[in-house]
């Protein structure tokens, strides 16, 4: 009898030893209520409110929590992983509320997604103490503050996209020792100052665009960079501290202060995305290379902007065949070549905007028809559009004006001989 009692006893321990493995480190578990009380739904009466399944009475918050991923060892009590806080659902309204540092005890976070919202206040200092971080994903709500300088020390971390946000201050050159970093987003905020001379060395994706950032680029930018955005800064000098970026496939530069040439070294078919519209900067487009084995053959999907900036000359072939093209409000002149006319009456060429230059023909021949899929505009330059107005598809912003005034394109002539 005694025995049957002791091996029931021993059972009982049994069971409740495998309970408690199977269940939530009781830190983690405190960690998640603070988390929950420093946040709310936007709109908890919807059917998409995020924290509805936040059950705390609830057995296993591992298996019942959105958002929550935990730790598969068996032999502990689990620990949380992985924590995305909201849906993401795109008819969501989101989270209100604040971070609590609170998630600091979460030590075996690798993942941490704050969704779309309107959460305030500050990123907390106290992330930088989870050094198992590799994502941490906090945008489009309304965080202030400054970025903390403890999130550069996270040996581990990937991934830091705090895009479409209100921080301000400047980007520590601490960031340099983020040797595994390989994308950096803060796009969408009021950080301000000069970007660091050194990055992380094997960064992928930097965007910094739509910030306060002023000064030049700088030679030592990363070599691995495949995606660059700095558009709507302030930033200037010239293009050629790009020269050694050869595996860029985007880049926007777009509505800064650039000036000078562009340097040849980036009129590639393998850099596809362009954008360098609204800058100050001068010269032409160089012409197509000796060897047409190394001439760029633009493909579907590419687009090039060089619009409104003072660059001169006439038209190279080296654009060809861009499938979206923007050259208009610059000071080209001459004819435009004839590989151009025909990537347009092919259709490969869809958006070919050449509005405000001093341009003296388009060579087409008379009676081709403009395919649907294409808009096209050649308005204000030094001569009348080789077809009516009616079947170019020019912005407003071209204004009514078919042609130049004569004097302008005698006077710029002129100027130019």
């Amino acid at each position: 009898m005694a025995m049957k009692l002791f091996l029931l006893l021993l059972l009982f321990v049994l069971l409740s030893t495998i309970e408690q493995a199977q269940g939530l480190n009781p830190i983690d578990l405190s960690a998640l209520r603070d988390i929950k009380n420093s946040l709310t739904d936007i709109n908890p009466s919807s059917s998409n409110a995020f924290f509805t399944s936040w059950d705390f009475t609830a057995s296993d918050p591992c298996s019942t929590f959105a958002g929550i991923t935990c730790s598969t060892n068996s032999l502990f009590p689990r620990r949380v992983t992985s924590l995305t806080l909201g849906s993401g659902l795109s008819d969501s309204p989101g989270l209100a509320g604040t971070l609590s540092p609170s998630i600091a005890n979460l030590s075996e976070l690798t993942q941490l997604v704050l969704c779309a919202g309107i959460v305030t206040g500050p990123i907390p200092s106290q992330l930088g103490t989870l050094k198992n971080l590799s994502v941490v994903s906090l945008t489009n709500n309304r965080l202030t503050g400054s970025i903390p300088t403890s999130i550069f020390t996270l040996p581990n971390l990937h991934t830091l996209d705090l895009s479409h946000n209100q921080l301000t201050g400047t980007i520590p050159g601490s960031i340099s020792g983020l040797t595994e970093l390989k994308v950096l987003i803060i796009g969408s905020n009021k950080l301000n100052g000069e970007i660091p001379r050194l990055l992380p060395a094997e960064l992928l994706h930097l965007d910094l665009s739509n910030n306060q950032f002023s000064g030049m680029l700088k030679k030592s930018m990363p070599l691995t960079l495949r995606y660059l955005s700095v558009s709507r800064n302030r930033l200037w000098g010239p293009l050629n501290v790009l020269e050694s970026l050869s595996e860029l496939v985007y880049l926007d530069l777009s509505m800064n202060r650039f000036s000078g040439p562009i340097t040849s070294s980036l009129f590639r078919s393998t850099l596809s995305s362009m954008f360098l519209q609204r800058n100050y900067l001068t010269g032409g487009v160089p012409q197509l290379p000796l060897s047409p084995s190394t001439a760029a053959v633009y493909g579907s999907g590419s687009t090039v902007d060089l619009s409104h900036n003072s660059l001169t000359g006439k038209l190279t072939g080296i654009l060809a065949g861009v499938e979206t093209l923007f050259l208009n409000n610059n000071r080209f002149n001459g004819e435009v070549p004839k590989e151009y006319v025909e990537s347009v009456y092919s259709g490969n060429t869809k958006t070919l905007y050449l509005q405000h230059n001093y341009i003296s023909g388009f060579p087409v021949e008379s009676g081709l028809l403009l395919p649907d899929s294409v808009a096209l505009c050649l308005s204000y330059n030094c001569m009348v559009p080789p077809l009516p107005v009616e079947f170019m598809a020019c912005p407003a912003s071209a204004g009514e004006e078919v042609s130049r005034p004569a004097n302008q394109c005698s006077a710029f002539n002129t100027s130019m001989a």
